[in-house]
This record gives C-alpha cells, structure tokens and sequence, in this order.
C-alpha cells in the first residue's frame, strides 16, 4: 500500500478503536483487531485489494444492527461518512460499504447479494472469530449480555430461521453453536480460511461433547 493508504488505515483503526471503546466484549475493539490480523492473513493467498480488505475489516461492525434496535443502515452510513471525510475515493467507500451490509450471517439460507474477493476475505476472518476457543467465549458472554438460558434440553436448535426469528432469536445460547456456528465451516470462501476453520471446528466440537457430559453430571 501507499503511504496515503496506510495513514489512511491507521487514521481508521483509530476511529474505531473509539468508536468501540463501550461495546459488548464479544463485539468490540478486539473483535475487530483479530478480524483485522485474519484478514490480513488470508489475504496473502488471494488477488484483493488490500486496501478494501483493511477499511472493510475495520469497519465491518462499527455499528452492530444488534446493538442499535435493529437499524442495519446505520453502520454503512458511519462508514461512508467517516472516509468521506478523509477524502478516499467513491469507488473504494461503496466497496467498503458493501462489505458492511453483506458481511454477516443472516440466519437459515439466506441468499448473499453482493460477491467481491475482498468481500470473502473479511467474511471469512469475522466467521473464523466466531470459531474455536474465541469463538466460545464470545458467544457465552453475548449470550450473558441478552440474559439467556445457557442451555434447557427442551429448546431445541431451529436450523431454518428466517432472518427476522435470527435476529430477534432468545433461544439458549448453546443452541447458537447449531444455528450458526458449526455451520460456518462449510461457509468459507478461500482454501486459507477453510483449513483455519478445521481446527476450531473440532474445538467447538470437543467442547459440546464434554458440556453434555458434564450438564448429565456423568463426569
């Protein structure tokens, strides 16, 4: 990257730095930092433009639509405005932005609109931050911050939620990892991130079944 790219990168990582500095623990600062670091990674094996992959992992949850009574058009809008004001190029901030509005997991099958390589990179790391032993510990203390159960073995998981019962879903959190994150292994979209996602897939994975256990008292 440029100069003028990377001032303009470290100005973002500031911004939202900031911004963030309130959030739930699950989607804060540090969210974004580790977002930052995979995507930077995965990107060494994709032809991307580095610069989006960086603004779009920057600014990816700058405004959570969980966080702000649903409004999805918030976090584009901060984001647009923001690298307006630091003169970056239209081409490049409608970019960004589509990465915002596309990024997440809707729940169920939803169709994803909009396809960029830089779309897949950041993608890719926010599902990788969702998986493993951070990925854990996230959802548990989302799950604490909404008050819910851990765990009652009469709710079962809903694999075909619209994104509507998704996002207004106060289901046990362990029925998060069924309707969303083991789910998300098959999900990604480079070879880099996919091998990534294998590990943490069986963390997951080991750390139900001893859950279980331990929930029946046979351990």
């Amino acid at each position: 990257m440029s100069p003028y790219q990377t001032k303009i990168i470290e100005q973002t990582a500031a911004f939202v730095q900031q911004t963030l500095a309130a959030a739930e623990g699950g989607h804060d600062w540090w969210h974004i930092y580790r977002v930052w670091r995979l995507s930077k990674s995965i990107a060494k094996t994709e032809k991307v433009d580095n610069f989006v992959v960086e603004l779009g992992a920057l600014l990816h949850d700058i405004a959570d639509s969980k966080f702000h009574n649903g409004d999805e058009t918030l976090a584009p809008k901060i984001a647009r405005n923001f690298l307006a004001s630091l003169q970056v190029e239209e081409n490049i901030i409608s970019h960004v932005e589509n990465i915002i509005v596309h990024i997440s997991f809707k729940g169920g099958n939803q169709v994803q609109k909009f396809k960029s390589p830089e779309l897949d990179v950041v993608q890719d790391a926010d599902r990788l931050d969702a998986l493993g032993a951070v990925g854990i510990a996230r959802t548990f203390n989302y799950g604490g911050y909404k008050n819910r159960p851990l765990y009652n073995p009469d709710i079962k998981p809903n694999l075909n939620l619209t994104k509507e019962e998704y996002k207004n879903s106060n289901a046990p959190t362990i029925n998060h990892f069924y309707e969303k994150l083991l789910l998300l292994k098959d999900r990604m979209n480079t070879q880099t991130a996919r091998e990534m996602a294998e590990e943490r897939h069986r963390y997951m994975e080991a750390f139900l079944a001893q859950f279980y256990r331990e929930w029946k008292g046979e351990i």
